[in-house]
């Protein structure tokens, strides 16, 4: 283990978990709340007075019979947003003891991808590639067993369902817009180095944290 992490802040912070339930008419008619960097916005207005401040939290929003249900995994304490009604807003300290298991169920909104080699006119090779997302069920357990291995866990390949979630649009400032194609990952997973392990849970896994990916969702196998 490095002594990066023994010694980063992330290893030892405390986290706290928040849900919000949104009526899906609420969300999209009087919020106008559209995709997903909308969401990215409306969740920033939890952590306010931060301008310039580094993200230290993670999203996850998910569809739930007529309402949205929105997970926020952060260091800081999150405050009720005015878009969100009263009395569909908690959040809660996750005790140390929650670490302390060595095997978990786990849900995981991901974006894999991966890079291909793009060249120039010359033929050289240029610095960045081009990302393309992974679609074929043999690339993505490969890629969540790399992740894996680099954050403290492996997967029981056994328990592993990859079930494709689809494309997620998102428009930003009405200039620009994008795409992520979101997977999700189900199985059961053993800790294998429990510093690394909490720091990938506060720090998330993959990429468009900001979007919604990366929040491992943990229940502990008794």
């Amino acid at each position: 283990m490095s002594t990066a992490i023994l010694e980063s802040p992330v290893a030892t912070a405390t986290l706290h978990l928040t849900q919000i339930l949104v009526p899906y008419e609420d969300a999209v008619r009087l919020h106008r709340i559209r995709d997903t960097y909308d969401w990215h916005q409306r969740v920033w207005q939890a952590f306010g007075g931060r301008d310039g401040a580094p993200r230290d939290f993670l999203i996850r929003v998910d569809r739930k019979e007529e309402a949205y249900r929105v997970l926020i995994l952060s260091r800081s304490v999150p405050a009720k947003p005015d878009w969100c009604p009263t009395d569909c807003f908690g959040t809660k300290e996750i005790p140390d003891s929650f670490f302390a298991h060595p095997r978990y169920r786990f849900s995981l909104l991901a974006n894999p991808t991966k890079k291909l080699r793009v060249d120039n006119a010359d033929g050289s090779r240029k610095k960045n590639g081009r990302r393309v997302p992974l679609t074929q069920r043999e690339e993505l357990v490969a890629w969540l067993q790399r992740k894996a291995e680099a954050c403290g866990f492996r997967i029981n390949a056994d328990s592993l369902r990859t079930i494709p979630r689809g494309r997620e649009f998102f428009h930003k400032d009405g200039r620009s817009h994008g795409t992520h194609t979101a997977v999700e990952f189900q199985g059961e997973l053993t800790v294998t180095d429990s510093k690394q392990f909490r720091v990938t849970v506060a720090t998330g896994i993959g990429s468009a944290k900001a979007f919604g990916f990366g929040l491992l969702v943990l229940a502990p196998v008794s």
